[in-house]
């Protein structure tokens, strides 16, 4: 098979391969495994199920209800990481659980006061008519000390499958494993009710009473007759979360609408695709055939990123849609980093097939830190996150993985084809020399007096926010609370979320308004800032005049923010550790500590630059604060590891009488275009976002073109500059 043949045999390969992946991702062979339409999404974009809980006890303490709400996130999680709960007026709590839409399959494990105890059934428990019944109240049975180990004595549970009686069928199972008290105080209940039974008791209810055929000693106990594995998993969920502090009784429940309202995803989706079509002429205007590849390749990932949101049942919200823009700006930028790479090599004077191969050689350790620094903090943020930052870091971590997978193997295959087919001259990939050294470093000392300004001004204006009453930031309602106001209309005249949104915002101006429709009730719920008896009147009013609405169908209640103090230390915790795994993978990779440092202090400039537009135009700080944040940080990172690896590669063939000065200035000259290029495509796709969204995906997109733009500028101005000088008096020695 001569080279065109074979060329054409595996660009045909290739075509056939993602015709399939795309055909399961859009769903041509029905709404199965792999396909985008059965890809879950957040409440933000889908909607899901709202339940309204309210306290047995009448008047509950704050920490009591604080406690609750704490335990109830964390079994609400079970269903989804981006589940919301809040406090509702003084004894009540909203549970918000996305793109669920059958509330009592929801209902069933949720509200359940998740109390487990295993107690002796002599003396304590009959057995009449087919029933076990309770001597006394469990109450009592506790005064008494009959109760052998309760849930504080369990260290963890799990669900298991095992074979059932006769190794016929499948048996699901819970798994406890009790804590070192636990197991000793279970280890003297089986000794003395030997040959006798033991009741588990779960809310109230008596599950089973196994008889004690021997002593158990190991701490280890199950229970058994879950009918699948799914709810074995959430029992033993439930069971590690442990007893809710107060008891709950539902008031009412739900189905409510998209937050973002039923546009909102069509039209980042449709602005996704412009922003693609952009970045694939903009690649091939830009780097010719490579750029025809990397734009191929690209399509690849796409396709593999939705089928893979589904296989692994990832939800999809606004911040997860900013992580899978970071991984397609990293996936653009390992190819620019390549493509530049073959230029160089075709600019000695190699074969354009030798140039190809030792391009994707010499980038290699670039991707690899650029990407690998990043999925450290992916990681980090998805196993201390909670949440929204649980959803970014797993679309980002896995946008990573597709992307390194396209750049380095994908790209690399059709490149080779594409050559086999006859794109074999110098002409179709371009060509690179050295140009003269830009004075980065000279030019550092007045970059660092503009970073040093922007960031005063926004600490000034921080100061200024905070001292007049508005707060250091508009803080959104996840962390401030406010006041929900829930209106019913007439029957099928209920405004757009848009409408109501401008409408309430002229009544009570504030940025902070977020309307959900309740499906089938001809209702909405407004969340606002919190509301003086003044506004809330005029906000009535407004209804009544506007919209026809009776007063008597419009019921306000003061909330609390979805975010609740334990998710924000988890949140700030998780930033931290993850900056700091980072900077001992650089320190490693790199052995040299001014390399961490200064990487870190970048970071830090970003965030704060990101910070001071926060705080000068009033944007919104809720949860998308911290995933733009979270997209800034991985971006600017890995902008900044390229600028280290060439800086690290010149070092190691330093010329003789070359100055370190000399190598920092070359190497940044020599990733000035990688960093513009890479810049440019990755604000293509959020531009173009901010153009074409809602108001608050635009609201989202803003501060990240800001954050791109902030880390080119970190990474070519202060990163390596600031390194040199860390070091300039260790190597004037």
């Amino acid at each position: 098979m001569n080279s065109k043949k074979r060329g054409m045999a595996k660009i045909f390969s290739y075509v056939i391969v993602i015709a399939l992946l795309a055909a399961v991702a859009l769903g041509a062979f029905g709404n199965k495994a792999g396909s985008a339409g059965s890809i879950k999404r957040g409440l933000d974009l889908a909607g899901g199920v709202s339940i309204t809980y309210e306290t047995v006890k009448a008047k509950p303490t704050a920490t009591e209800m604080a406690d609750t709400i704490e335990k109830m996130r964390l079994r609400a999680e079970i269903f989804s990481t981006e589940s919301e709960v809040y406090q509702e007026g003084l004894n009540r709590v909203v549970v918000d659980i996305p793109d669920v839409k059958d509330a009592d399959a929801v209902l069933k494990q949720l509200g359940s006061a998740g109390a487990l105890q295993f107690i002796p059934v002599e003396g304590n428990i009959s057995f009449k008519d087919g029933k076990y019944k309770f001597n006394k109240s469990i109450e009592e049975l506790a005064k008494e000390k009959k109760i052998a180990v309760d849930g504080a004595d369990i260290a963890t549970a799990r669900a298991q499958s095992i074979k059932g009686e006769a190794g016929v069928g499948i048996q699901y199972i819970v798994e406890l494993e009790l804590n070192a008290k636990g197991a000793n105080k279970f280890a003297k209940a089986t000794e003395e009710n030997l040959k006798k039974q033991i009741a588990i008791v779960y809310d109230g209810n008596i599950i089973s009473a196994p008889v004690v055929q021997s002593v158990i000693s190991d701490g280890k106990a199950q229970i058994s007759g879950q009918d699948s594995m799914e709810e074995a998993e959430r029992l033993a969920s439930i069971i590690r979360v442990g007893a809710l502090p107060l008891e709950l009784k539902e008031v009412r429940s739900s189905v409510v609408g998209a937050k973002l309202g039923d546009t909102a995803l069509e039209t980042s989706l449709l602005a996704g695709l412009i922003g693609f079509i952009i970045v694939f002429l903009f690649m091939i205007i830009m780097y010719k055939v490579p750029g025809l590849a990397s734009s191929l390749a690209l399509i690849a990932y796409i396709t593999i990123e939705l089928v893979l949101l589904q296989l692994l049942q990832i939800t999809l919200t606004l911040p997860g849609i900013a992580g899978i823009v970071l991984s397609i700006g990293m996936a653009v930028d390992a190819n620019v980093i390549i493509f530049t790479r073959i230029k160089e090599e075709i600019g000695l004077g190699k074969s354009v097939r030798s140039s190809i191969g030792n391009g994707f050689k010499k980038a290699l350790s670039a991707i690899v830190d650029g990407n690998v620094t990043t999925i450290i903090a992916a990681i980090v943020l998805g196993i201390f996150g909670t949440g929204t930052i649980k959803g970014f870091a797993y679309t980002l971590a896995l946008g990573i993985i597709i992307s390194m997978f396209t750049a380095l193997f994908i790209t690399k295959f059709l490149l080779y084809s594409l050559y086999d087919l006859g794109f074999d001259s110098e002409k179709y990939y371009g060509t690179k020399v050295d140009k003269a050294n830009k004075p980065f470093l000279k030019f550092a000392p007045k970059a660092y007096i503009i970073s040093l300004v922007v960031i005063g001004i926004g600490i000034g204006s921080m100061i200024f926010n905070a001292a007049s009453g508005k707060g250091a930031f508009d803080y959104a309602l996840e962390f401030s609370g406010g006041t929900s106001t829930e209106v019913v209309f007439d029957s099928g005249k209920v405004p757009g979320n848009d409408e109501i949104r401008n409408f309430v915002n002229k009544i009570v101006p504030s940025s902070n308004v977020d309307v959900t429709q309740i499906v089938g009730e001809d209702a909405v719920v407004i969340k606002t800032k919190s509301l003086n008896d003044d506004e809330r009147t005029k906000l009535r009013e407004g209804f009544v005049t506007e919209y026809k609405v009776s007063k008597d169908n419009i019921k306000n209640d003061n909330i609390s923010g979805a975010v609740s103090g334990e998710m924000k230390r988890s949140a700030l915790m998780s930033v931290i550790a993850a900056t700091i795994c980072m900077l001992i993978y650089i320190i490693i990779r790199f052995r040299n500590l001014a390399f961490g440092t200064s990487a870190v202090l970048a970071l830090i400039h970003d965030v704060l630059v990101v910070a001071t537009l926060y705080a000068l135009v009033r944007l919104n700080v809720g949860n998308t604060f911290i995933a733009c944040m979270l997209t800034i940080v991985g971006y600017s990172i890995n902008a900044t590891i390229i600028i280290f690896d060439r800086i690290r590669e010149n070092m190691a063939e330093q010329r003789r009488g070359e100055t370190v000065a000399e190598i920092v200035d070359k190497s940044i000259t020599q990733t000035f275009s990688r960093s513009i290029n890479t810049t440019v495509t990755t604000l293509i796709m959020v531009t173009v976002l901010f153009v074409m969204g809602v108001s608050s995906v635009r609201e989202f997109s803003l501060p990240i073109i800001v954050g791109l733009i902030c880390g080119a500028y970190s990474s070519i101005c202060i990163t390596g500059t600031l390194w040199y000088f860390l070091v300039k008096k260790k190597v004037e020695k």
